[in-house]
């Protein structure tokens, strides 16, 4: 083979850490883009929060300068980085968590700002502690409420039970889930506190069967319960005594899977009750709750805070960024004049040099955390443009909308936009809803247009809620329906837009 030489031509995009970095903050929800924020406080010196109403910077001290005493914190937080971590960053001003603040856009931008040679604006750095020189907590302000366990062992306190039964009911109180339901049988619990000793297993058996008794007397009703079965029967024995309660407590204990589906011609027959009796234990069954510790569910871990907020403008509708989740960040500005004072005295030495990069790092995730935000706001308002039916008629009028739409008319990639609608939230008139809710695949009408997926599934919710609760529609007539007014789905295609709505199928929407 003869060996030859050759010249090729090729293009390849080369992925900096600047651009890496972008990317990655691009596709964080709140949550983690915080959990980054606060990472990136307690590792970079030259970054930190902003707080108007703090104090201002202590005044640096004429034996050390500040150049030294950023070298210094420096060298601690390599050589320690675990405390650093564990501490929050005690040795570094204005770093604190606690001090995590909001901005709008605007708020970068000021007047009052002192703009460096690249391009981001300086203030001089601000103390995190309060008037009186005491750490705040924001949380303060907002107690969490008490959990089920707490609610159960302040009426432990008022029970007048020896030592041993207390301990025992601390101990199933533990084991509790967060429906209120034992979480496991008294067989594993007594396992678990008898270890090796088989001999005191019957004797804590018997201790742990009374604690249980206790524990289901206490408020709310069903709590300890081992199964659902048990949960409402514990609040049925509670009702007042008749034949309809007699009846709802044999079904269930053993016929609730008749009741799920609706049988009734089954359940007359098993408990030998006549319709209207059956009926009543029906609807005595129906009020209960299943999930007793539901009340004492954490609301805010189901809070979801908005990405943007769309207000009306005229006639039209504007998307506005969310001040909430901004970070208000900046550069700390005596550490970063001590390091241009440094470059222009001629003392490039490798300490210099280092600063110099972490303090270019600390500029870079803020424009980059910028950036951010403003495709954010971007794709956003090319939604809400695409999408003005919704904001004023809801759902039923949403169009089919796809992700490489909106990427043509911003000039960007689709999969920025998949990054950018994803864990992303807008606040609208008719309720805080994810960007990638928007987008929907297209269905074929009569008259030669298309409905969105979205908008076809509100109508089927529309065609449910209005049915006879007697007669409920079946998916094949939902079908029939859709297609009379113009919208062309199959049956299969119903079913699945019905699941995804979470509603039953016809024969247990249906009422005894």
């Amino acid at each position: 083979m003869k060996p030859s030489l050759q010249v090729r031509l090729s293009q390849h995009l080369a992925l900096t850490p600047q651009l890496q970095q972008s990317i990655r903050l691009l596709q964080l929800s709140t949550l983690e883009l915080h959990q980054e924020v606060e990472q990136m406080l307690d590792q970079n010196p030259f970054l930190e929060t902003e707080d108007e109403g703090a104090p201002a910077f202590e005044p640096m001290v004429e034996r050390l300068s500040t150049t030294e005493r950023v070298a210094e914190r420096e060298t601690e937080r390599a050589d320690t980085p675990t405390e650093s971590s564990a501490e929050g960053g005690d040795d570094a001003p204005g770093m604190d968590s606690a001090d995590f603040g909001t901005t709008e856009r605007d708020d970068w931008e000021n007047g009052t700002e002192r703009e460096d040679f690249d391009g981001i604006r300086e203030t001089p750095g601000k103390a995190g502690t309060n008037s009186e020189g005491e750490e705040f907590d924001p949380q303060d302000r907002n107690p969490t409420p008490a959990s089920l366990q707490d609610h159960l062992r302040t009426q432990l306190l008022g029970m007048r039970l020896s030592p041993e039964d207390a301990a025992a009911v601390e101990v199933l109180i533990e084991s509790l889930d967060g429906d209120g339901y034992l979480a496991d049988s008294l067989e594993e619990i007594a396992q678990s506190l008898i270890g090796e000793d088989e001999d005191r297993r019957e004797e804590v058996l018997e201790r742990l069967s009374c604690a249980l008794k206790w524990l289901q007397n206490l408020d709310p009703i069903g709590v300890g319960a081992r199964d659902l079965p048990e949960c409402l029967t514990l609040q049925l024995r509670l009702l007042p005594r008749s034949e309809a309660q007699m009846i709802a407590i044999m079904i269930c204990k053993q016929h609730l899977e008749l009741l799920a589906r609706r049988d009734l011609k089954k359940l007359m027959a098993v408990t030998g009750a006549d319709e209207d009796l059956v009926k009543q234990a029906q609807a005595l069954i129906t009020v209960l709750e299943p999930k007793p510790g539901r009340p004492f569910a954490r609301a805010e871990a189901n809070i979801i805070i908005p990405d943007v907020i769309v207000q009306k403008s005229g006639r039209n509708w504007k998307v506005v960024l969310n001040p909430d989740v901004m970070p208000k960040l900046r550069i700390n500005d005596l550490y970063a004049q001590a390091i241009r004072q440094g470059r222009g005295a001629g003392t490039a030495n490798g300490s210099h040099a280092g600063l110099s990069s972490r303090l270019q790092e600390a500029r870079w995730f803020m424009k980059n955390i910028q950036q951010r935000f403003d495709t954010i706001q971007r794709v956003s308002q090319a939604i809400v443009e695409r999408q003005k039916n919704f904001f004023t008629h809801g759902e039923i009028a949403m169009k089919p909308l796809v992700l490489r739409e909106i990427a043509d008319e911003l000039g960007l990639h689709e999969s920025t936009i998949s990054r950018v609608t994803t864990a992303k939230y807008m606040a609208t008139v008719f309720g805080t809803f994810e960007l990638k809710y928007f987008f929907g695949s297209s269905l074929n009408t009569d008259a030669g247009g298309n409905a969105s997926s979205t908008a076809v599934r509100a109508l089927i919710k529309q065609l449910v809620a209005a049915e006879n609760v007697l007669k409920p529609l079946s998916d094949s007539q939902l079908s029939k329906m859709l297609e009379e007014q113009g919208i062309q789905v199959a049956r299969r295609t119903v079913a699945k837009y019905r699941e995804a709505l979470r509603i039953a199928p016809a024969n247990l929407r249906k009422t005894m």
